[in-house]
């Protein structure tokens, strides 16, 4: 059998009931048949005068079922069409919320250190532009943090107005030097709290880890439990390097030793355990942040949903729209026809 008749269907089939309408009005014109010759009006008139009494050129009984004939198949067609038809399909992948991510960047002086080309903010910053080119279906935020924190931009699919603002990100944005992450994991609740929760929320902290805080795993393990995960992109390297200070000059101590910074990954690699999350060392390729992304996407709940399918069914109503039009185009000519009969007489009285 055709896989064309294997499909076919009816969205409305209770419409199918209406067929039956022709049926009635066949068997009401057989019982009224002896009543409709008119045989009370040919008392007082011949036969061949009554279609001009009547002003009808079809009266009889041929002309009547032809009429019959007519309407049962306008009907028909009518019917079937408001019944839906269906025999083909397309499939179409499910709609779902997108994954939401917060970025929290760190602009402490420490992410002036070189010991990462040419230093670690802008080792960010292009780690940035890789999460942006990378993340498809994945709506970004960006909040970049040292002593206070400042939202960049709110979560969005726009990120194009995010790059914009990368240039943007110094340490020159806070006066006072230091790292509270408290503060940035604060904003970023509040802009996560607002998103879908069928879809992931995510925080991807990017930062060298130089800064010292009571209480952030507890913290972030209390975000956890309320579905948002946090991960880790550690920006550095274990050797580390001298901070500047302004001017160019190295940061000191108040022992007067320049102050060297280096990668904590002990500290991060705890921060991510604590929000259920992932610790990557960010390097010169993407695949940091791919795997950041994917996780992300792991972590949504409705990932299976998303791979799933849903079939649409194509409606075919309007080929037997097309087939009532056809069969209304000869009564069309036919009362064109009598119109410009009617109006050559007309023409020809006068």
């Amino acid at each position: 059998m055709p896989e064309t008749l294997e499909l076919f269907h009816f969205a409305q089939p209770l419409w199918l009931w209406a067929l039956l309408a022709p049926l009635a009005v066949a068997l009401w014109l057989i019982l009224t048949a002896s009543t409709s010759d008119n045989a009370r009006i040919r008392r007082y008139a011949d036969a061949h005068l009554l279609p001009h009494l009547l002003s009808s050129h079809e009266f009889g009984t041929h002309a009547k079922w032809r009429r019959f004939a007519l309407w049962s198949g306008l009907w028909t067609l009518a019917v079937l069409a408001m019944a839906g038809p269906r025999w083909s399909y397309t499939d179409v992948q499910q709609y779902r919320p997108a994954n939401s991510l917060v970025v929290l960047l760190d602009i402490s002086r420490s992410m002036l250190a070189s010991d990462v080309r040419p230093n670690r903010l802008a080792r960010a910053r292009q780690e940035m532009e890789d999460l942006l080119s990378s993340a498809q279906g994945v709506r970004v935020g960006l909040v970049a943090f040292a002593s206070v924190s400042h939202v960049i931009s709110p979560v969005t699919e726009d990120g194009r107005s995010i790059r914009a603002a990368l240039p943007a990100l110094s340490t020159d944005l806070v006066r006072l030097q230091g790292s509270r992450l408290s503060s940035a994991l604060e904003r970023a609740e509040q802009l996560l709290v607002s998103q879908p929760q069928e879809g992931s929320r995510s925080i991807l902290l990017i930062s060298d880890g130089d800064f010292v805080e009571q209480g952030l795993e507890q913290r972030i393990g209390n975000l956890a439990d309320q579905g948002i995960h946090l991960h880790v992109l550690g920006i550095g390297t274990r050797v580390g390097d001298t901070v500047p200070g302004p001017g160019g000059r190295p940061l000191t101590d108040r022992t007067g030793q320049p102050v060297r910074s280096r990668l904590n990954e002990p500290l991060l690699k705890g921060l991510a355990d604590a929000g259920r999350g992932i610790y990557q060392t960010a390097d010169y390729r993407d695949s940091d942040i791919r795997k950041v992304l994917a996780q992300v996407e792991d972590q949504s709940s409705l990932r299976a949903a998303g791979e799933a399918r849903t079939r649409v069914w194509n409606e075919e109503f309007y080929w037997l729209v097309a087939g009532m039009l056809i069969l209304l185009v000869p009564q069309f000519r036919r009362i064109w026809r009598r119109t410009a009969r009617l109006s050559a007489e007309a023409s020809h009285g006068r």
